[in-house]
């Protein structure tokens, strides 16, 4: 049996990238300073293309790209801290998470050096939003039943097919998206490749769809003979899988998959200190629900930093990156349903409208934190995959 799960090593920030902790906080205590918590607790859902381009300002975009695309040549630890306090404090990310977080990293590994020289510096600046089109209709998280197909012509590629559940692509500039460019689904992994789409094209029309909690930031894409030209392929074709794959290793590890419901927990935080100064002590059950949930907390962000240490050694931890994945969403769910249990427990305390709004919001979008980003039974079987149990 692969051992690899038990040989996740602790690891630390080193000082010089803790360093910018304080710097980022200080930063977003001014930012933020009149963004009320329920609208933090929307996190990187929250969209706020002014936010992005101010961070863009200070040089905290695009943090480990290297100097020659406009990056800052930092490691990924620099990046954990400036994730995990972006997300602690609520800011709205969403305008340049994705294209910071996933479609750089793609490019600068697998993409051109034309398109290096002319994505990377935009991003990196918050000039180009990005979306990501892996999910279909009717193939939920099974990304290798991807049916939207690039075929080749004389000027490039023509696309035909759908998208699902594509964040955010009403206002994207360009989408990465997975296509297959030979065989069929029964095909699988081969033939899959990954194309920049540029969402003005004609041919691409974005539907939004509005989610439970009254938000639309999904989408449905169509593209309906859609010209792409030679160019938007990313790295060689049929290798859109092994770049898959490698890219979700970002996604699926960092800070992003436990901190979706943080601002909601400090909220509850202060009404228990609120009612503990009225002579209104919290009973043992909040006490033990307080401890479980920093308990909980400090593992996974140990976890988590443990496999930004295998980013920064060059490693590629799939495996440790679906185990961190797969517990950060649970944790994150389990937050709301632990915290509404420890309220009614105590009708008889005082709750703001904003501890309501906040857990209101998040106990409605929970639910997607264990699926964006792969569902719950594709990580589990990833650790099965790659423990050789399957």
């Amino acid at each position: 049996m692969n051992s690899n799960l038990t040989s996740l090593p602790i690891a630390a920030v080193p000082a010089e990238d803790e360093a910018l902790r304080a710097q980022v906080q200080r930063f977003l205590q001014e930012a933020l300073k009149h963004l009320p918590a329920d609208a933090r607790s929307r996190s990187w859902m929250g969209f706020d293309l002014e936010f992005s381009r101010a961070l863009a300002a200070q040089g905290w975009i695009g943090l480990t790209l290297p100097r020659e695309y406009g990056g800052a040549a930092r490691s990924n630890f620099a990046r954990f801290v400036l994730s995990e306090e972006l997300l602690s404090a609520g800011a709205p990310v969403a305008a340049h998470w994705i294209a910071d977080r996933q479609t750089s990293q793609l490019i600068l590994r697998f993409g051109s050096e034309a398109q290096r020289r002319y994505f990377l510096p935009k991003i990196v600046a918050a000039e180009l939003i990005f979306c990501i089109g892996m999910s279909e209709p009717d193939t939920g998280s099974d990304l290798a039943s991807v049916r939207t197909r690039a075929t080749r012509n004389a000027n490039g590629w023509l696309l035909n097919g759908r998208k699902i559940w594509t964040t955010n692509a009403h206002r994207a500039d360009y989408m990465c998206a997975l296509v297959r460019t030979s065989g069929t689904t029964e095909d699988r992994h081969k033939g899959l490749s990954q194309m920049l789409v540029d969402m003005r094209l004609p041919g691409v029309s974005v539907r939004p769809l509005k989610d439970i909690a009254g938000d639309t930031h999904f989408n449905e894409v169509l593209f309906e003979d859609v010209q792409l030209p030679e160019d938007a392929l990313v790295g060689n074709e049929g290798d859109g899988w092994k770049q898959v794959t490698s890219e979700l290793a970002f996604e699926r590890s960092g800070p992003e998959r436990i901190y979706s419901s943080i601002v909601l927990a400090d909220v509850w935080l202060s009404c228990v200190r609120a009612n503990a100064e009225t002579n209104v002590e919290p009973n043992a059950f909040v006490l033990d629900t307080a401890g479980r949930i920093a308990a909980r907390l400090a593992v996974l962000r140990s976890m988590s930093l443990a496999v930004a240490a295998k980013l920064e050694a060059g490693e590629q931890p799939q495996l440790e990156a679906a185990v961190v994945k797969d517990l950060g969403t649970a944790f994150e769910q389990d937050i709301p349903e632990m915290i509404r249990r420890t309220l009614e427990m105590h009708p008889h305390w005082r709750h703001s409208a904003m501890l309501q709004g906040c857990l209101a919001y998040v106990t409605q979008v929970s639910p997607s934190f264990s699926i964006r980003g792969g569902s719950r039974h594709i990580m589990r079987g990833i650790v099965a995959r790659c423990l050789g149990l399957r």
